[in-house]
């Protein structure tokens, strides 16, 4: 097959061959559908064939186990996506579920081929279903590699975790030209839809990467983390490595004494995982939480967190949502989940009130209450009220829960319970030394690990140094929870 590289080259990007080869294990790919041709005498079109139809698909290995790729070929008809076009990768989502191996897809595309008018749209509708059916029953990854404008954006949006690469990602679903003739609003591409417009605000993309090269190195790596396919049992990494002495020492050292002070809570992650094992997804998207994949024992793990560096770890809309969806991509492929809670509550006032804190709180929740993996909580600091609950308590279903010696669990803090049970007496300076005594009543009589150890909603007050340990060791516990009886799919990737 001969392809147009040098156009490509041009624009200072890989062309869709070597994209895929980037992609896949050294001469393991191989092409499908490559005869496949529109023979079109469309609205302003010329008749003429269009090559593979601007798609290359096949399948190939990576990292030695068996992957479906398809890349878009921006330099036959924009990328864009015509009636066999679509069915081309339609074909293929369907024979990787059948197949039960990732599907990965390079989107280069400027949307739907407008000379084909309904048939186009055909071939997106095509696309979007298999897209569907396939959610929750292999894992589907989409790299965007070009500007994806209308049509184009929705794929990835459904897919499980789309990596963009600065300068060169574009995803919208009306383009700078559009978006000047209707709203009189003069916009870059890379401002309206950039890759760190959709790694940092819109929270679309999971992964911003620095080039190419980069993003696959990374998506190598992801599939280092995640089943292949639901019901594939994960493998073991044998060369895992953690230091228990070195890791004991820094993570006794991480709560500053000021309860209020924040601090970064990859430290705690870092300190209980495999060495150099944790791999961020959504970095740079709602900082208050964190979300990502570890390993521990050399077995994945899925990772969420209460971040107090970011908005003191409170939850708001955009972390729920956030922490939601992968707590549901971790259920869907039976990867177990490791929770970390520092978490003053949800977040007040009417901003998002507005936007609907109570509808996108409630998704931890369901995520949560929904999930049947192994889900171990370790409390470190703060848990208070409805966002305690939310966060993989005892109350939703958590298997294990642990809670350090110096975390506080209660409807709300000392102050705040304070201001509402002694409002006269707080106001009154003579009333201080009351206010004291009653503050550290509530601290050792409401707040304190014990009483809820008492109540049987912690499993047990461990020490910080014990983290790893007894995290790992309860997880080895659960480790054969996964394999009772379960439909052959139990969900997509999507919060409700």
């Amino acid at each position: 097959m001969e392809y147009n590289i040098e156009k490509q080259h041009e624009k200072g990007k890989l062309h869709a061959i070597e994209r895929i080869n980037a992609l896949c294990d050294k001469d393991s790919f191989v092409e499908m559908y490559s005869g496949v041709r529109h023979h079109c005498t469309s609205f302003g079109m010329e008749k003429k064939d269009i090559p593979y139809d601007g798609v290359i698909t096949g399948f190939g290995k990576i990292n030695g186990r068996k992957v479906a790729v398809y890349a878009q070929d921006f330099t036959v008809q924009g990328g864009s996506l015509g009636l066999k076009h679509g069915q081309k990768i339609a074909e293929l989502i369907d024979m990787a579920v059948k197949a039960r191996c990732p599907v990965i897809g390079v989107n280069d595309s400027g949307g739907a081929r407008i000379q084909e008018g309904v048939d186009a749209l055909c071939g997106y509708g095509d696309l979007f279903y298999q897209n569907v059916r396939a959610s929750g029953s292999i894992p589907q990854i989409s790299i965007v590699a070009g500007p994806c404008a209308g049509g184009a954006v929705y794929s990835p949006g459904i897919t499980d975790f789309i990596f963009t690469v600065d300068k060169i990602s574009q995803l919208f679903i009306t383009g700078p030209k559009v978006v000047k003739s209707v709203m009189f609003l003069d916009i870059s591409a890379e401002d309206l839809g950039g890759a760190a417009i959709h790694s940092k605000k819109s929270g679309v993309a999971h992964f911003r990467c620095e080039n190419e090269n980069d993003c696959y190195s990374k998506v190598r790596r992801l599939l280092d983390y995640i089943p292949h396919y639901y019901g594939d049992t994960l493998s073991t990494d044998k060369k895992f490595k953690f230091n228990a002495k070195k890791m004991q020492k820094e993570i006794a050292s991480i709560l500053p004494e000021n309860t209020k002070q924040g601090y970064d809570i990859r430290k705690i992650i870092n300190c209980t995982v495999d060495e150099d094992s944790f791999f961020e997804v959504m970095e740079e998207f709602a900082v208050n939480a964190v979300t990502g994949f570890g390993k521990i024992e050399g077995k994945s793990v899925g990772i969420v967190a209460n971040n107090p560096a970011g908005l003191g770890g409170v939850l708001n809309c955009d972390a729920s949502d956030k922490i939601a969806r992968f707590v549901r991509y971790c259920d869907s492929f039976n990867i177990p989940l490791l929770t970390f809670v520092d978490v003053p509550g949800f977040i007040p006032g009417p901003e998002e009130e507005q936007k609907g804190i109570i509808r996108h709180g409630a998704k931890v929740i369901y995520a949560y209450s929904e999930a049947s993996v192994p889900k171990v909580t370790v409390i470190i600091r703060k848990a208070y009220g409805g966002a305690y609950i939310a966060m993989c308590s005892k109350h939703l279903g958590a298997d294990f829960v642990y809670a350090w010696p110096a975390s506080e669990i209660a409807v709300m803090g000392a102050e705040g319970a304070l201001g509402i049970l002694y409002a006269k007496e707080m106001k009154d300076p003579a009333q201080a030394a009351f206010v004291a005594e009653k503050s550290a009543e509530y601290k050792q009589t409401i707040m304190t690990p014990k009483i809820a150890a008492q109540r049987g909603y912690i499993s047990e007050v461990i020490n910080p140094e014990e983290t790893r340990a007894q995290v790992a060791q309860s997880f080895a516990v659960l480790e054969n929870k996964t394999s009772m009886d379960k439909p052959l799919k139990k969900h997509g990737n999507i919060p409700l």
